[in-house]
């Protein structure tokens, strides 16, 4: 698992509380991190049918290869940051160092937004589909908003201490899921009506539906790849450990989904999956594996449904909480919040606070009396999605400026990173970052026009402006905020995106 032996696992009691977390996690630690967040069985249950269903386009497959490649362009420049600034403030930080710190804060206030709303929205799906399994096995009527609570604190539990405990649980939870979807797909592409098929990965299949929707969707399969930066701190090399996962993560997932589609596709027939998907909906690979594997596969790969939304759930649960203490310990928000757990020198007080979010946008979605997916899931994740698309594209735009204003071999220090050249190739510091930042536009505003479809409701629906705006008004109240501490605080001003230490601030 990477982790330390030589760790500190306690601190003494009455000690100071740590100003940096303990390098615990190595390379595949970060991976699960980032493979959980991305809930392969909850892509494979959910993901991948809406595509086909939804879209009609056939070359899922190739467009799951197709963003892998984009994202590992983009992962290019967003490495070469990480090997320059190692703290944990991701896209905070590169936007407040490559653009300029008013940038760097609406930029956090975005994520903010975003990685609660994909937290909460999983929170929902999770809460539902634990219900519908209790009852129709147990014939329980739990209400849904009741297992969310339950979850939020086993998760909550787990994001307050050390983060070696969370990584040991995903690990458990990434294997069983894993292992079930790859035996899912073994026994599709054997029990495939038609034979196995070359057609969706062709071009032709890949570009026949709604493409704009078909890539939006497949996108946000991804949602969570680029969280490796947030570890910075908690990495035994940050330098190499973070672009390391990132790209290792990117291939995974990629390869991953494509194949699972794939064999998706075949176990339906090529010539009936489209119609497939569309008719049976998430209980399309239930219903194949029933077919070729049984019924107790059906019944086990729904529970671990379950289990690998726990996963992810902790994973972007520990993505707020990073950004919580980032922002904290710069005074962008309240300090205390910038404090590490005295014994475990986990960013505890991020964890209560994205903990209360959760809690609070469940309760008035289930006192409003919404349903936990139609409603709490789509509209919530759609909404993350939309903010890290945003997020992503700016990350482009601040690596291109970053590199730019230090040249190709940098001069003294990255402010308090602990120095080191901006040696970086042209590849890294223009031509990926370019590329990623023109193709990211492109998917973000495919998103944006097309979010009515995402989200099952009509062009007239006022949920299409709403939720969309959403992420812009989290922008512009980061920019105002910005102002503020400009004028009102500039020391913390000037610390902005240096990921210094509560000490170095206050001096």
């Amino acid at each position: 698992m990477a982790i330390d032996p030589r760790a500190p696992a306690a601190r003494p009691s009455g000690a100071a509380p740590p100003a940096t977390p303990a390098p615990r996690i190595g390379v595949p630690g970060i991976v699960f991190f980032i493979i959980a967040a991305s809930a392969p069985l909850t892509v494979a249950a959910g993901g991948i049918p809406q595509s086909l269903g939804v879209t009609g386009v056939l070359g899922i497959p190739l467009l799951y290869l197709l963003i892998a490649v984009l994202l590992a362009v983009f992962s290019a420049g967003y490495a070469a940051m990480s090997r320059h600034i190692t703290g944990a403030g991701a896209f905070y930080a590169y936007a407040a160092h490559g653009i300029g710190r008013t940038a760097g804060v609406a930029a956090a206030f975005v994520a903010l937004v975003s990685y609660n709303a994909m937290q909460v929205g999983i929170a929902g799906l999770f809460g539902a589909t634990t219900a519908d399994f209790l009852a129709a096995r147990t014939g329980l009527d739990i209400p849904w908003w009741t297992l969310v609570l339950a979850a939020t604190a086993l998760v909550g539990a787990l994001g307050y201490r050390r983060i070696d405990v969370g990584v040991k649980v995903l690990a458990v939870l990434i294997v069983i899921e894993s292992g079930t979807v790859l035996v899912f797909d073994v026994a599709a592409f054997g029990h495939a009506p038609q034979g196995v098929s070359l057609a969706p990965l062709s071009w032709h299949a890949a570009t026949d539906g709604a493409l704009g929707v078909a890539l939006c969707c497949i996108f946000a399969a991804f949602m969570g790849f680029e969280s490796a930066a947030l570890y910075g701190e908690e990495c035994k090399d940050p330098r190499r450990t973070v672009g390391r996962a990132t790209y290792t993560a990117v291939a995974i997932i990629g390869l991953f989904y494509a194949v699972t589609a794939w064999a998706m596709i075949s176990g339906a027939g090529a010539g009936h999956a489209v119609r497939y998907a569309a008719a049976h909906g998430p209980e399309m690979m239930f219903a194949l594996g029933a077919e070729s594997l049984g019924p107790l596969f059906s019944d086990l790969a729904q529970l671990f449904l379950i289990t690998s939304l726990v996963a992810a759930l902790l994973s972007f649960h520990n993505a707020v909480a990073r950004y919580v203490r980032s922002l904290g310990r710069e005074g962008v928000l309240p300090r205390a919040l910038g404090a590490l757990h005295p014994r475990y020198a986990s960013p505890a007080r991020g964890s209560l606070v994205q903990t209360a979010v959760t809690v609070a946008v469940t309760a008035l979605f289930a006192l409003a009396g919404r349903d936990p997916v139609d409603d709490v899931f789509t509209w919530l994740t759609n909404l993350g999605a939309l903010g890290v698309i945003l997020l992503l594209l700016v990350t482009s735009v601040a690596v291109i400026c970053y590199f730019a204003r230090r040249g190709s071999r940098g001069r003294g220090t990255d402010e308090g990173r602990g120095g080191g050249r901006t040696d970086e190739g042209v590849w890294q510091r223009l031509i990926a970052p370019g590329l990623s930042a023109v193709a990211l536009a492109v998917i973000f505003y495919l998103a944006l026009t097309t979010f009515s479809v995402q989200l099952g409701v009509g062009p007239g629906n006022p949920l299409r402006w709403v939720l969309p705006c959403l992420v812009l008004v989290a922008a512009v109240l980061g920019v105002a905020w910005a102002r503020y501490l400009r004028a009102a605080h500039p020391a913390t001003y000037a610390a902005i995106g240096t990921c210094a230490t509560d000490d170095a601030n206050a001096s």
